[in-house]
Formats: structure tokens, C-alpha cells, sequence
């Protein structure tokens, strides 16, 4: 019985755990940079905001290379707002190598992503790549 009661309980951890994974965690494709550059971003939960490690970079051709800027943060301090918006973040674009104010709205399986400076901003459409 109790080792019944220990999986039970171990079952329900791994289900609690799941449900509560933010629903823009993965990984996301971007859209080519100003280079012709995109690449891989793999959103995770840091404490209770989103942000979002480069973890591969791929050329105007597609092929992967390597980046100085693999393994970069590049997305912090997203706040879940609910309904797939995301507020107060920061974003780094490689490409001007700025830092920008950032937000990023969720629908299905795309991830709009715009940085901003005063009430300019440059929007990227970024798709699941799970």
C-alpha cells in the first residue's frame, strides 16, 4: 500500500509540475534579422518571469553556424500577464547589438515579439520549433 500511496503521489507531483509550465516555454524559430541571420530561442521560466536563451544560429541559407551570441540570454524579465501577454520584459538584438524594452503576445503556435524605443517598435513573428 504504501508503495501505491508513494507513486500515486509522485504521479500527481509530475502532472502538478506540467500543468503549470508557462504555455510560451520551448522552443521558438525567429524570424532572418537585419543579416539575413535567425535562429533557435528556448524561452524558460526564470523564477516567476520568462526569458529566453539563443541555442542555435542558423545563416540566410538556413544552415547552423557558430554564434558569439549562442548561449546569450536574449529575453528577460517577461512578465505573464495571462491570455499569452507578456509585459516589462527586455529583448537584445544581435543584429544592432541594442538592448530594447520588450513585450510578446501568444496565439497557438506563433509569438509575436517586439522590441521598443519610446513608441517605436520592430516586431518578429517567431514560430514553435518543437
Amino acid at each position: 500500500m504504501k508503495t501505491i500511496t508513494l507513486t500515486l503521489a509522485a504521479a500527481l507531483t509530475f502532472c502538478a509540475s506540467a500543468a503549470l509550465a508557462d504555455p510560451a516555454e520551448g522552443r521558438w524559430a525567429t524570424q532572418p534579422d537585419d543579416n539575413g541571420n535567425s535562429g533557435i530561442i528556448t524561452m524558460s521560466m526564470c523564477g516567476d518571469r520568462l526569458c529566453g536563451t539563443l541555442t542555435e544560429s542558423r545563416n540566410a541559407s538556413g544552415e547552423t553556424f557558430a554564434s558569439a551570441n549562442a548561449g546569450r540570454q536574449i529575453v528577460w524579465d517577461m512578465e505573464p500577464r495571462g491570455n499569452g501577454e507578456y509585459r516589462d520584459g527586455q529583448i537584445y538584438a544581435p543584429d544592432r547589438d541594442q538592448t530594447y524594452r520588450a513585450r510578446m503576445d501568444l496565439a497557438g503556435s506563433q509569438l509575436t515579439v517586439a522590441g521598443c524605443v519610446l513608441f517605436i517598435c520592430r516586431d518578429q513573428i517567431w514560430t514553435r520549433a518543437d
